[in-house]
C-alpha cells in the first residue's frame, strides 16, 4: 500500500470529530479503508478489527492495537483542530500525534502483512474506542471476542522508543471526618485539618518496594472541597488523590497499604487499570533490541494496563505533543514508524 493512502486516511481522521463514545463516523473510515484494501474486517460498537488471511489457530498471535477516539480540543488551539494542515513536514490536527500516526501506521503494517503465508504468528488488527477514557466498550469489550492473544504492540506515540512497563492508575475518593461547630469559639473538630495530616502522608510516604522501571509509586492530591460558610467549622473533608502504580505492587495491594496508614475513609473508583510490563527475555522485546529500538518504562497509562498479557506500547510522534494545543506529527516519523514496525514484525518472524 503507498505511504500517501496513509497519510490520506490520516487527514481524513483528524476532518472527522471522534471525541471519546462519539467514535462511530471515524470507525466507518477505518472499515471503508480496509474494504477498498480488500481486507476482512468486522465491527463491535465503534471497534473495528480483522486478522490475517492465513490465520492459523495453531501458531501465536500477535494483535497490534491502537486507538482512534480523540480529547476534546482545548482552548489554546489557534488553529482548526479538525482542519489537517501540512506545514514544514508537519501535520497539524486533533488526534495526529495521539494516537492517529500510531494507528494508520499500524494498519499500514498489517496490510503488508496480511497475505503473507509464511508467517509464524496470526496478526489481529484492533482499532479501538473510549481509549482516552479508559471506557469499557473499547478494548475491554473487544478482547473477548478476538482469537486467543498471546502477545500485543499497543500503538501510542512514544518517538519509536519501546515502552516495555507502564504506569497503572488507580483515582483515590477520600474524606476526611470531623465535628462541626462555630468557628469563632474553636467549637469543633476541623475536617480540613484532619485530612491535611493525610495529605501530607501522601505527599511524602515512599512505598518500601520500587519497581526497577517505573521507579515509585507516586501519589498526587489533585482535588479539595469542604465547608459550607465561612463561620462552620467543617465536619467533613473530601479529596481526591491520583496514584500512579508500578509493577513492584498490584493496585489491590496499594490501595490496602494505604488504608492501613491513613485516617481518611479511602474508596477507589477502580482498581482495573493496571501496571503493565513484559519480560525482559520475550521474543518481541528480543526482536526490538535486535533492530536497535532503546527500551523504558512510561509514567502515562495506554490500553496496555486493560490487557492483561506480555505487550510493548511503541509508536511515532512524541508523547509530549499529546492533549497539547495545535497539536501535530512530523509525516517523517510516520514513515520511519512505518519502517520500523515492519522491520521488527519480519525480526520476530525469523526467531519464532
Amino acid at each position: 500500500m503507498p505511504k500517501d493512502l496513509t497519510i490520506s486516511l490520516l487527514k481524513s481522521l483528524i476532518h472527522t470529530p471522534s471525541f471519546s463514545r462519539e467514535e462511530n463516523q471515524t470507525a466507518h473510515l477505518i472499515k471503508e479503508h480496509l474494504d477498498m484494501l480488500e481486507i476482512e474486517s468486522h465491527q463491535i460498537l465503534h471497534n473495528v478489527w480483522a486478522q490475517n488471511k492465513h490465520f492459523d489457530v495453531i501458531k501465536p498471535t500477535l494483535l497490534l492495537n491502537s486507538h482512534h477516539d480523540t480529547v476534546k480540543p482545548n482552548e489554546g488551539y489557534t488553529r482548526d483542530p479538525f482542519t489537517p494542515d501540512v506545514e514544514d513536514g508537519m501535520l497539524f490536527g486533533l488526534g495526529s500525534n495521539d494516537a492517529g500516526g500510531a494507528l494508520v501506521s499500524l494498519i499500514h503494517t498489517f496490510q503488508h502483512f496480511y497475505k503473507r503465508e509464511d508467517l509464524n504468528f496470526n496478526l489481529v488488527l484492533a482499532c479501538t474506542a473510549e481509549e482516552e477514557i479508559s471506557g469499557k466498550n473499547g478494548i475491554a469489550l473487544l478482547l473477548p471476542n478476538l482469537p486467543e492473544i498471546d502477545m500485543a504492540i499497543v500503538g501510542e506515540p512514544t518517538s519509536m522508543d519501546m515502552a516495555v512497563a507502564e504506569k497503572g492508575l488507580m483515582v483515590l475518593d477520600c474524606v476526611a471526618k470531623g465535628e462541626s461547630g462555630h468557628a469563632a469559639r474553636d467549637e469543633g473538630v476541623n475536617a480540613i485539618y484532619e485530612a491535611m495530616k493525610d495529605i501530607e502522608w501522601f505527599r511524602n510516604y515512599r512505598f518500601e518496594k520500587e519497581s526497577e522501571l517505573l521507579g515509585p509509586i507516586r501519589m498526587t492530591t489533585t482535588l479539595i472541597e469542604a465547608g459550607t460558610q465561612h463561620n462552620v467549622i467543617p465536619d467533613r473533608c473530601k479529596y481526591v488523590v491520583d496514584v500512579r502504580t508500578t509493577d513492584a505492587y498490584s493496585n489491590k495491594e496499594t490501595l490496602e497499604i494505604i488504608r492501613e496508614h491513613v485516617e481518611s475513609k479511602v474508596e477507589a473508583r477502580s482498581t482495573r487499570l493496571s501496571p503493565s510490563g513484559i519480560p525482559a527475555n520475550h521474543p518481541l522485546v528480543k526482536a526490538g533490541e535486535a533492530i536497535g529500538l532503546s527500551t523504558f518504562g512510561s509514567p502515562t497509562l495506554s490500553d496496555q494496563a486493560l490487557l492483561h498479557l506480555p505487550s510493548v506500547k511503541l509508536g511515532p510522534g512524541d508523547s509530549r505533543r499529546s492533549h497539547t494545543a495545535d497539536e501535530y506529527i512530523y509525516l517523517d516519523q510516520i514513515d520511519k514508524g512505518i519502517d520500523v514496525y515492519i522491520d521488527l514484525l519480519e525480526t520476530l518472524n525469523n526467531q519464532l
